[in-house]
């Protein structure tokens, strides 16, 4: 178990070792681990503070209000953590098959589940590892200061594994890596030792617009700018309303984020499939029907998703994205029974959606 930060002397007896050969034994160590990658991040992050501040001020961010908490500790990881002298930034790929490249794949009665949330919850499995790796350096190198995050804390995290190498940002604003896309987590551990810092990668996304391109509902609004207000991922995800009508057509059949702009990127074609046996798909999240998903009540919905990314959005919010998603769907009257069936159990948002769903369904048939 990682020791806490109280308890640990602020003095390191590390000078026995090479800094450089104990960089490439953690860095061995975690991929014994399961991590794809392993760079080692200067705790500095103040050039991605005026960035962030843009955004917020564009108000791309929506209902994520957290992002305006902790700028100061978001630039500087040393007032998030005390005495943090590098940051092991490292990442997980979860693809468990590759795509065709780029390619997305068109079966509209299915029910979407963004690949990386069919399997246990990767923030769980990141944090993990990351214990054992400390645990592994403090048997090697004696106590130091440590604790591991996964999206889980005020961190660029992205921006520090950049700035280490880990990949570039690409124009649909996720980290890309030049041998193995972009289909992968990210975790960091803090840590007091004093290692060396890895360099930063060139970019290589050149003139490709592919992903603004394939967006469904257009929420890269330029290269490296995306609006969280129109992103599936977001709607589907943190977005706890009423979806605005205009933008329902674009989810399709999309009931837990999205993987459109990842599977049209030409450096997908170089992505690598997991070794980590968490991201593999349960209850049949790979392949389930948007009916079939829609008999769930939430008793049924709890049992499957323990442990799973997709409690996040919880089961109205599930509902309400699976009612899109049959309304998106090729007219079926069994449609139309199943949605008017479930009405009148869901909460005053999920109805809405309902009512639209039924309508888009009629249009269809009347067609």
């Amino acid at each position: 178990m990682t020791q806490s930060l109280s308890s640990i002397p602020a003095r390191i007896p590390t000078q026995q070792f090479d800094p450089h050969a104990l960089k490439a034994w953690i860095k061995s160590q975690a991929l014994e681990l399961g991590f794809a990658d392993c760079v080692i991040a200067r705790p500095d992050a103040q050039d991605e503070l005026p960035r962030l501040k843009a955004y917020l001020d564009q108000g791309f961010h929506g209902d994520m209000k957290f992002l305006e908490e902790n700028l100061e500790k978001r630039a500087n990881p040393t007032l998030l953590v005390p005495h943090t002298k590098s940051i092991i930034c490292v990442r997980m790929n979860y693809l468990v098959e590759r795509p065709q490249p780029r390619t997305v794949p068109d079966f509209p009665n299915s029910a979407v589940i963004a690949r990386y949330a069919r399997g246990r919850d990767y923030h769980k499995t990141m944090r993990g590892k990351l214990k054992t790796l400390s645990n592994l350096i403090r048997e090697k190198v004696g106590p130091f200061e440590s604790r591991p995050f996964a999206d889980s804390a005020p961190i660029f995290e992205k921006s520090l594994a950049e700035s280490a190498g880990m990949g570039w940002t690409g124009k649909h604003t996720l980290l890309i890596h030049k041998k193995s896309g972009s289909f992968f987590a990210l975790g960091e551990l803090f840590s007091s030792l004093e290692l060396p810092f890895d360099e930063p990668a060139s970019a290589h996304c050149g003139s490709c617009t592919a992903c603004i391109d394939i967006c469904p509902t257009q929420a890269i609004v330029a290269p490296y700018q995306l609006d969280a207000r129109k992103c599936i991922a977001y709607l589907t995800i943190e977005y706890q309303g009423v979806i605005p009508e205009e933008l329902r057509r674009g989810i399709g059949n999309r009931v837990f984020g999205c993987d459109d702009c990842q599977l049209i990127c030409p450096w997908n074609s170089f992505a690598q499939t997991t070794t980590v046996a968490d991201f593999h798909p349960r209850h049949g999240l790979d392949r389930l029907s948007l009916i079939e998903l829609w008999q769930w009540d939430e008793a049924t919905f709890l049992a499957n998703t323990e442990g799973s990314p997709l409690r996040r959005t919880g089961y109205e919010s599930f509902m309400r994205n699976i009612a899109i998603g049959i309304g998106n769907a090729p007219y079926h009257p069994n449609n139309i029974e199943q949605l008017i069936l479930k009405r009148n159990q869901y909460s005053e948002i999920v109805q809405i959606h309902i009512d639209w769903a039924v309508q888009e369904q009629q249009s269809k048939r009347n067609n």
